[in-house]
């Protein structure tokens, strides 16, 4: 007991230290807890001695991970992105899979090692991509959106892939028959979480240590039940996450659980660091490097073809593609599965750790450095333009508009619809084909395009312009459209959109006549609302059965409100 604790102990103190120091140079804390397990294990200075309690310990940290991913699940997310996000990210996934499989057979690999390396290049991070975007603030930006809706989809096929592993190499009868235990297991979380759960939570709710422990309470039943059937006690509780996930707790479920995740979870990553055997790299070399190859530049060429064929710009599918070239958190998890299953070698658990400290790392600069990047390629990613005629994605029945709108979604719909109703003749210009469509069915004059296209730009007519607004929150967008806005038409007033304080305060310097700002918008809202309804509770009824009306009009396109929280993506 006195070894466990002391190995506990120098795991978290060492982990976080290496961890602060990550964050403090804006480096993901993935491969730093990986590095660090390397540093104290068995292969590095020999810290840590009991490494079976801690793969032990590991797994209850995998077990609340997928709990809590579970919790989070909406599947609501793939119907609002539409084809690209289910479609194209398992079309992604299966060419991924198989060019996996191809290229293993070639670097020597058996076909079951080959199944497990496709399924390691095959998925992408959701963890490190949501909390790089998160902290970007670019969730709710249309490639943002996009990417949530592959995550989601890669999410729920790496469930299928894993609660099928321990299958392998058996019969068919077998292997229909776990199917049949797997359904049985969902179908029996469905029943409970429609029929048992909600009267039971809700009596647990009044307490918040009880909603705790109820909440843990099942997500260990159906990780026992899992173990019973033959499967991983993972699924189990991936599937009990999935269960409490439609009822009104479930944010504050995650809230209390998310702190036992994170605990475990570093332990899972660290542990992962001491089972990486590094005295014996000659023969992983070639893979590596090949494979780095295929995730870090032919996984976003394959993206971008993808971004393509559905009809979005260069640059949506280029800031999409580049988000995902890394291997996920699931890959670690699968080869962790398979290492314990007899199915693989040391050797390809060794090279999936490597694959993931090297492609984690790179794709954080991709991202963080995605529009210089861009700006760099935008002449050669030409090629993954669409080709559109100029009649197919736009509708311009005349050459003067009053107003240009950049972003028809959220903001925009509200300014839409004042403009309508004061006589304002609206352009709007946006990079969602799907809108675009939409909008033409509605005969609401429109370009498809993206603002941060000096193309784009160069099309708008800005002579006769009274107002161009850019609900974008892009700063660079905003300083560009400003800045040719000025050049030809100095009358003009430009609203433009920003997250920060000391963005608006540098566009207003640049030139914009107003900067909006939503996180203040709600109080302005208010403000202005109390001085209209105050003493007169008539004003303030008709105020509310307006607004209930808005909110499902508002339901019905799909104007959800942004979650920023997505807690089991933030490591």
């Amino acid at each position: 007991m006195a070894n466990m604790f002391f190995d506990i102990g120098i795991i978290v103190i060492i982990a976080s230290v290496v961890g602060f120091f990550a964050r403090l140079l804006k480096q993901p804390v993935i491969p730093a807890y990986i590095l660090t397990g390397l540093l104290i294990g068995p292969f590095g200075i020999g810290l840590v001695t009991d490494i079976e309690t801690i793969k032990t310990l590991s797994e209850i940290g995998i077990a609340f991970l997928l709990f809590v991913v579970g919790l989070e699940l909406d599947f609501r997310k793939l119907r609002n992105i539409g084809m690209i996000a289910s479609v194209g990210g398992t079309i992604k996934t299966a060419i991924l899979f198989v060019l996996g499989l191809i290229i293993a057979g070639f670097l020597g690999f058996t076909q079951r090692e080959g199944i497990y390396i496709g399924l390691i290049i095959a998925f992408s991070s959701t963890m490190v991509v949501i909390k790089i975007l998160s902290d970007k603030r670019e969730l709710d930006t249309l490639h943002g959106r996009i990417i949530i809706g592959i995550l989601l989809m890669e999410d729920i096929l790496a469930i299928l892939a894993l609660s099928s592993l321990s299958t392998l190499g058996t019969t068919p009868i077998l292997l229909i028959f776990a199917i049949l235990k797997g359904l049985s297991i969902f179908v029996f979380a469905i029943l409970a979480s429609r029929y048992f759960f909600p009267s039971v939570f809700k009596i647990a709710a009044k307490s918040q240590e009880m909603l705790f422990l109820m909440a843990i309470t099942v997500c260990f039943f159906f990780a026992l039940l899992s173990s019973y059937l033959g499967f991983s006690i993972i699924i189990g509780a991936f599937v009990a996450g999935v269960a409490l996930g439609n009822l009104p707790y479930n944010l504050e479920i995650v809230g209390r659980i998310k702190p036992l995740r994170d605990f475990f979870a570093t332990i899972f990553f660290v542990s992962l660091g001491m089972e990486l055997a590094v005295n014996n790299m000659n023969g992983l070399v070639a893979p590596l490097l090949i494979m780095t190859g295929i995730i870090v530049i032919l996984k976003p060429i394959i993206v971008m073809s993808l971004g393509r064929l559905f009809r979005y710009t260069k640059r949506t599918s280029f800031l999409t593609a580049i988000s995902l070239a890394q291997i996920s958190e699931f890959s670690l998890i699968i080869v962790a599965q398979g290492l314990a299953l007899g199915h693989i070698s040391q050797d390809i658990f060794s090279l999936t750790v490597l694959l993931a400290i090297i492609t984690i790392s790179i794709t954080s600069y991709f991202i963080k450095f995605d529009n210089q990047i861009y700006k760099f390629l935008s002449k050669p990613l030409g090629i993954f333009e669409p080709k559109k005629s100029k009649k197919e994605l736009e509708y311009l029945p005349q050459t003067e508009y009053d107003v240009i709108l950049v972003g028809y979604d959220r903001i925009g719909y509200s300014i839409s619809k004042t403009l309508k109703k004061i006589g304002k003749q609206m352009m709007v210009v946006d990079f969602n084909p799907d809108l675009i469509r939409k909008l033409i069915k509605e005969k609401i004059p429109c370009l498809y395009g993206d603002i941060g296209d000096i193309d784009i730009i160069e099309r708008l007519d800005f002579r006769k312009v009274d107002i161009v607004i850019s609900t974008v929150p892009n700063e660079e967008e905003n300083i560009l459209l400003i800045k040719k806005l000025k050049e030809v038409n100095h009358k003009a007033s430009i609203f433009v959109t920003a997250y920060h304080v000391d963005e608006a305060l540098n566009l207003y310097d640049i030139g914009a006549d107003y900067v909006i700002l939503p996180h203040f918008l709600g109080g302005d809202h208010v403000s202005l609302m109390l001085e209209d309804v105050t003493g007169d509770i008539n004003k303030l009824v008709t105020t509310k059965v307006k607004h209930i009306e808005e909110l499902k009009e508002r339901k019905e396109l799909g104007h959800e409100h942004p979650k920023q929280n997505h807690q089991h993506k933030e490591r």
